[in-house]
């Protein structure tokens, strides 16, 4: 098992450095104000704003259960919400209770660890709008035996991985061109890379791509749409 470190970010939000890969889980300049930023304002909120009821998410990379976790508590009310997480390495139970985000977030405990302690393969339905499931798995084949996410299709997508130092092959053409095609025409794409070579990727697969304001610390983040 990959050595994992926890750490504080500028905005007092845990992260993870894999020691590994040299590489943090989230900014070092404020995990939870990075997550916000660039899946719940440019991602979540962009079909909020359009008052879609349905919103089925696809989040690359589930990592210490960040974005999950936002997604389940800044979503509408009225927001209906399909969550598909894919995860090859996910963290232990007793890493998790260390992250602060709850806390942060004046949240029960509880809130972030049962997506950690949900059986994955599965899908479990958290109250009448929100449903979950953890795949152990990667974008990039070989896929387990009865893999069905692959045949389904998403209005957004969390593209989270590690940044192309770190994890070139998640950045290729070839898995933006699955991301793509996995997504409903409208759909979109959000990620926290803004490399140029990453939007060209985005623009020969097909996305119409938006280079956005970044987080703090990051002047810009990447949105790709997937033209109706």
């Amino acid at each position: 098992m990959t050595q994992l470190k926890l750490i504080t970010t500028a905005d007092q939000s845990s992260s993870l450095l894999n020691q590994e890969l040299n590489e943090t889980y989230h900014s070092r300049h404020g995990a939870l104000q990075e997550s916000e930023h660039v899946f719940i304002k440019y991602g979540l909120n962009y079909f909020s704003e359009k008052a879609l009821q349905s919103v089925d998410i696809l989040e690359i990379g589930f990592g210490t259960g960040l974005n999950t976790l936002l997604t389940f508590v800044k979503k509408k009310d009225t927001q209906s919400i399909n969550y598909t997480t894919l995860e090859p390495f996910p963290i232990s139970l007793d890493i998790a209770k260390q992250l602060n985000y709850c806390s942060q977030l004046k949240l029960p405990e509880k809130t972030l660890l049962q997506f950690h302690r949900l059986s994955p393969n599965l899908e479990h339905k958290l109250g009448d709008t929100f449903t979950f499931k953890k795949i152990i798995s990667s974008i990039e084949p070989p896929y387990p035996k009865n893999t069905t996410w692959i045949h389904k299709k998403y209005t957004l997508i969390y593209y989270d991985a590690f940044g192309p130092r770190a994890q070139e092959k998640m950045w290729t053409e070839s898995c933006f061109r699955l991301a793509y095609s996995l997504l409903k025409p409208g759909g979109i794409l959000v990620t926290f890379c803004a490399k140029g070579e990453v939007k060209r990727h985005l623009k020969t697969c097909g996305f119409t791509v938006e280079t956005l304001p970044g987080p703090p610390g990051k002047r810009e983040m990447t949105r790709a749409i997937k033209n109706e």
